[in-house]
């Protein structure tokens, strides 16, 4: 689909100047978000033997961050249109950053589960979609190209967090290691400032002179009814009637079920093949590094005219290209192979994520991308929260790790086959439903034609009746004024 006109934000967007630096604020952010989830993996064995836990309980750490992070999704849409995005940012990087200072003391499992899990998942929230919005106002032609760039984020930050975590851990243990993580994650309120509200042409800056005081109540309560307003429209259940959006949101729900699992437990399959452990973090480390070439590159191949009028199928194609690697994975016995597979994986990775949202603004807009992303977010989080304990079960019930492998990379080729399938159907349906529009349309224009004909024809036979009965009157009235009288014409002569 083509790209959303200007008209619907109300101004055109800068497409640059200010907004790269947004863009940077964002990489950070949604670095931060995406991959602190990842690199805790590091610690897995280490939280086992001190606390006791299975792999399917350590795994439960993540996906709860994981899911956090996606339900906390419509109450970030809210708190970001109300307050903006810098203010949610800044306060989702102190969050995060105070969780994992916490965590740092506990003694269970659910300690970590709360503090790690679901404070530290709801300020990532916060970081997220607040990043994502601000690109969308300041970005149209250049979308995917500042989406690509900004979701690089997870890849470069999961580049240099997991060899760090592997260092911290060895230096300071798993206790250490999550008090310094912490206060790395503070960088989140830096990045946050940079985002400097979008101010639309002819209106006023928040420097400029106020209005009279007896306008300044109405504008308070105008301010507050258009806020509730917009917050009535983040649960808007109506996203449902939207065939596209519901397509969309089938296939990115089975893709997020598959997703993460692999990554939460590649360091350990590694090491289960006789990687040594650092060695087996470095797996990451290139996954990463090949992902964040791979984000911006993507986004800048979707920009072009060949790509972006079909990019849910490009999309599609990511997700199938991701899970044939997921599939192929456990005939990866050797670390060489090992390393070919986190290259591949990588670049599917890179390529899903970096098309990810932009499908999703591409189908809804701008305006209504807000609201959707808040609805999408939170109904993603259940398969967020089920996947990587699903598959730490299978590895505690078959004690093998292909399993694994085989039930994500299944579940991904399916989602990503039935969005080709069901994108075909919809565009198919949406090109008949605009002809029948327009033939209906047509019929109309015809319609009123004949009836703008048939009632000009009717004032003219009205005119031309009224112009008839009005001509005799006229004589009549004219020939009583000129005509002598009766008895002068008859007087008799004497």
């Amino acid at each position: 689909m083509a790209p959303q006109p200007a008209a619907e934000l109300g101004y055109k967007p800068l497409d640059g100047g200010w907004g790269w630096m947004v863009v940077f604020g964002a990489h950070i952010s949604i670095g931060f978000a995406y991959s602190t989830s990842k690199a805790l993996s590091i610690f897995y064995k280490a939280i086992q033997e001190d606390l006791g836990a299975s792999y399917s309980e350590t795994a439960w750490i993540s996906s709860i961050m994981l899911a956090a992070m996606y339900a906390g999704g419509p109450v970030s849409s809210i708190l970001v249109n109300r307050f903006g995005s810098r203010p949610i940012v800044i306060l989702g990087g102190l969050m995060c950053g105070l969780s994992m200072a916490t965590a740092s003391f506990g003694n269970s499992i659910i300690y970590i589960y709360f503090f790690i899990g679901v404070i530290g998942g709801f300020g990532l929230s916060l970081n997220l979609n607040a990043s994502l919005t601000i690109i969308s106002k300041y970005f149209l032609i250049k979308r995917p190209l500042a989406n690509g760039l900004a979701m690089a984020g997870s890849p470069v930050f999961l580049c240099f967090l997991a060899p760090l975590n592997q260092y911290l851990l060895d230096k300071f243990g798993w206790r250490g290691s999550l008090l310094i993580l912490g206060g790395l994650i503070l960088n989140c309120c830096v990045a946050g400032a940079l985002m400097r509200p979008v101010i639309p042409p002819g209106q006023p800056s928040s420097c400029a002179p106020q209005k009279m005081v007896e306008e300044q109540p109405r504008q308070r309560n105008t301010k507050l009814k258009q806020s509730c307003m917009k917050n009535a429209k983040f649960l808007d259940l109506s996203f449902f009637k939207d065939r596209g959006f519901v397509i969309y949101l089938i296939g990115n729900v089975m893709f997020i079920f598959g997703a993460y699992a692999p990554i939460v437990f590649l360091s350990a399959y590694a090491i289960d093949q006789g990687v040594e452990e650092y060695s087996a973090a470095y797996l990451l480390t290139i996954m990463g590094f090949v992902d964040m070439f791979v984000r911006p590159g993507t986004g800048l191949l979707a920009s072009s005219k060949w790509i972006r009028p079909r990019i849910q199928y490009f999309f599609s194609f990511a997700m199938v290209f991701n899970g044939t690697c997921h599939l192929l994975c456990p005939l990866m016995k050797s670390y060489p192979l090992l390393v070919v597979y986190a290259v591949f994986f990588g670049i599917s990775f890179g390529m899903v994520f970096a098309l990810i949202f932009e499908c999703l603004m591409d189908l809804m807009g701008n305006q209504r991308f807000p609201s959707a992303v808040g609805l999408v977010t939170i109904i993603e989080c259940f398969p967020m929260l089920l996947g990587p304990p699903t598959a730490g079960l299978l590895v505690d019930i078959f004690a093998d790790y292909k399993y694994l492998f085989f039930m994500c990379g299944s579940v991904i080729v399916a989602g990503g086959l039935f969005l080709f399938v069901m994108n075909i159907y919809n565009y198919h349906m949406l090109e008949k439903e605009k002809t029948a529009k327009e033939r209906q349309h047509n019929q109309k224009t015809i319609e009123n034609q004949g009836q703008v004909s048939v009632s000009e024809a009717e004032m003219k036979h009205t005119s031309e009746a009224a112009v008839e009965q009005t001509e005799p009157e006229v004589k009549d009235k004219s020939g009583a004024q000129t005509d002598p009288r009766p008895e002068d014409a008859e007087t008799p002569s004497i």
